[in-house]
C-alpha cells in the first residue's frame, strides 16, 4: 500500500489567504476523502466579509503590481513553478487525500498545473503590444496591452491544483492581482498552493484565497461580482451556473472567461485504428473516473466495426483495476461523494429501462463499495436518453453506432454543448473534413489526452466562452489601450 502522508505536513492549511496573513478563526467545514468518508482537514469557512477584504487587498496590491517589470512578474512565477515541481509529491498525496483520484493520476495532474505556471511565467516577458502602420503623416499609432485589473476566479473540484493553477498564472503574468474561491469539497490543493507562493515571496494581496462550505460559497462570488475593482471572473462549472454569474455580471460589466458543461462525442470511424482508439478510450473516458468535462460522453462507432470495438471495450473493462489512492495498482478510484454515485445510477438505471444493454459494470463497485462505482459498458444507447445529452462524470461508457460520415456529424453535433470532442480515422482528409464540421472548442484527432499549456482550451455553445492556456489565456486578463501620437512631424 502506498502512504499518503505529507513529508511536509505544514502545506495542509486550514485558512484563507489575504494580504499575506493566514485567516483561521472562525466556522470551519469538514474535507473528507471520498475514499472512505475520513475527514482530512477542517478548514475555515469563508463567506462575503473575508471576500471583501480579498478585494481590498488585491486591489491595493494591484496598484503597485500593474506596474511591475515583465521580468519581475516572470521570475516571481518561476520560483513558484520551482516550488511546485519541488514539492510534487506531497502536492500529489495532499490531492489524493481530499479528491480521491489514484496517486499516478495526482501526479500528472500536479505536473501538468505547474506547466502553466512555467508557460506563463516564459509569456510574461513577452507581453507586448502592436506598431499599428500610420494612416497620415505626423502620426504613430499604438495598441498597448494592459492588465485589467483584479481577477476573481473559482474552480472546480475535479482537478482542484490544475484549474486554479491555469487561471491564477496568466492573470499573474499579465499584471493583475487576485481573488479565489477554491471548491468547497477539495479546497486543500489550492491552499498549498497559496503556502508555496508565500514561500515564493509572492507581494500581500497578490494572490488572495477564500475557501468557504457550499453554503456560503454564494455569497463569496455575489462580493466579488458587486465589486467594481473586480474587473475579471473566471469560472469552471457547470452552465447553469454559468449562466448565473453572467447575469450576475452584467451591472458591472465584468470580462469573463467561462468553461462550463461538456457532452463530448467520441467518433470512431470505419477505418479507424481500433487499438489507437481503445487506448485513447481509455484515456478520454476513465481519467479521473470520468470526473472530467472534457470527458467521452458519448461514444458513437460506426456499425461495421462495433463488435470488434465492443470486444476491445469489454477486455480493457475486465482488466481496470478499481481501488484508493493507496493501492499503487489502483486505475480509477471513487466518485467525489454518494451524491454523484447516485446520479451515475439514476442514469445507467434510465438507460437501461429505456432498452440500452448492459455489457459490463452497472453498480457500485462489489467489493469496494460506498464512492466506488464499478466500469460500465452500455450498447444500444440512443440519443433520445438522459444519459446521451447529460453529463455522467463517471466511468460508464455510453455507446451508440452510426452509419456513415454525416450521420456521425450530425449525432455529435446534436447537444447543447461544445466543449470537447474526438475523432478516430487513418484517412487525414476525412479527418480535416470532420473536424471542420465539429461544432466544438477542441477536437482531439485520434489522441484522447489533449489539454496542455501550450494550447488554447475552451468551448462553444452552452459550453462558454473564453479560452486557457497560450498566448490567449494570456490576453483574457489584459485590455488593449489604442494610443494616437499626433504631431511628431515627418
Amino acid at each position: 500500500m502506498i502512504s499518503l502522508k505529507l513529508d511536509r505536513p505544514d502545506l495542509i492549511r486550514t485558512g484563507a489567504y489575504i494580504g499575506g496573513q493566514w485567516i483561521t478563526d472562525g466556522p470551519t467545514f469538514k474535507v473528507q476523502n471520498p475514499a472512505d468518508g475520513s475527514v482530512v482537514a477542517e478548514v475555515l469557512d469563508g463567506g462575503p466579509e473575508l471576500a471583501r477584504q480579498a478585494a481590498d487587498a488585491a486591489a491595493e496590491a494591484f496598484e503597485t503590481w500593474r506596474k511591475a517589470l515583465p521580468k519581475t512578474r516572470s521570475d516571481l512565477l518561476r520560483r513558484w513553478f520551482d516550488l511546485v515541481t519541488r514539492h510534487a509529491e506531497d502536492l500529489a498525496r495532499l490531492m489524493s487525500l481530499e479528491q480521491g483520484k489514484p496517486l499516478s493520476e495526482s501526479r500528472a495532474e500536479i505536473a501538468y498545473g505547474a506547466g502553466y505556471i512555467e508557460w506563463f511565467s516564459e509569456e510574461a516577458r513577452r507581453n507586448g503590444g502592436d506598431v499599428i502602420p500610420r494612416n497620415k503623416d505626423g502620426r504613430e499609432m499604438f495598441a498597448l496591452t494592459e492588465p485589467l485589473g483584479v481577477a476573481a476566479v473559482v474552480t472546480p473540484w475535479n482537478f482542484p491544483n490544475a484549474m486554479i493553477a491555469r487561471k491564477m498564472a496568466p492573470a499573474i503574468a499579465a499584471g493583475c492581482t487576485v481573488v479565489g474561491k477554491p471548491a468547497a469539497d477539495t479546497p486543500l490543493s489550492a491552499l498549498a498552493l497559496a503556502a508555496l507562493a508565500e514561500e515564493a515571496e509572492f507581494p500581500p494581496g497578490l494572490l488572495n484565497l477564500v475557501p468557504a462550505a457550499h453554503g456560503n460559497a454564494r455569497g463569496v462570488v455575489q462580493a466579488w461580482q458587486d465589486d467594481m475593482r473586480v474587473r475579471k471572473l473566471s469560472f469552471t462549472g457547470s452552465t447553469q451556473t454559468g449562466r448565473k454569474l453572467a447575469e450576475a455580471a452584467a451591472p458591472t460589466l465584468k470580462r469573463l472567461s467561462l468553461e462550463l458543461g461538456g457532452d463530448a462525442p467520441f467518433i470512431v470511424l470505419d477505418d479507424a485504428d481500433l487499438d489507437v482508439a481503445l487506448q485513447a478510450l481509455k484515456a478520454a473516458k476513465f481519467r479521473n473516473g470520468g470526473q472530467a468535462c472534457t470527458a467521452a460522453n458519448r461514444v458513437l462507432v460506426h456499425r461495421d466495426v462495433q463488435d470488434a470495438f465492443v470486444a476491445r471495450i469489454e477486455a480493457l473493462i475486465d482488466g481496470l483495476k478499481v481501488g484508493p489512492a493507496t493501492d499503487p495498482e489502483a486505475e480509477i478510484g471513487p466518485l467525489i461523494h454518494q451524491d454523484a454515485v447516485a446520479k451515475v445510477e439514476r442514469l445507467v438505471g434510465q438507460a437501461i429501462e429505456a432498452g440500452a444493454q448492459l455489457r459490463r459494470g452497472g453498480r457500485v463497485h462489489p467489493q469496494l463499495g460506498g464512492t466506488f462505482y464499478a466500469p460500465t459498458l452500455l450498447t444500444g444507447v440512443t440519443a433520445e436518453m438522459e444519459i446521451s445529452r447529460t453529463e455522467v462524470f463517471g466511468p460508464v461508457i455510453a455507446l451508440q453506432t452510426f452509419a456513415d460520415e454525416a450521420e456521425a456529424i450530425r449525432m455529435a453535433n446534436d447537444t447543447e454543448y461544445g466543449l470537447a470532442a474526438y475523432l478516430f480515422s487513418k484517412d487525414a482528409g476525412r479527418c480535416w473534413r470532420m473536424t471542420r464540421a465539429l461544432e466544438f472548442g477542441v477536437v482531439g484527432v485520434n489522441e484522447g489526452l489533449v489539454s496542455t499549456e501550450v494550447a488554447p482550451f475552451g468551448g462553444v455553445k452552452q459550453s462558454g466562452y473564453g479560452r486557457e492556456g497560450s498566448i490567449h489565456g494570456l490576453s483574457e486578463y489584459q485590455s488593449l489601450k489604442y494610443v494616437c501620437f499626433g504631431g511628431i512631424g515627418d
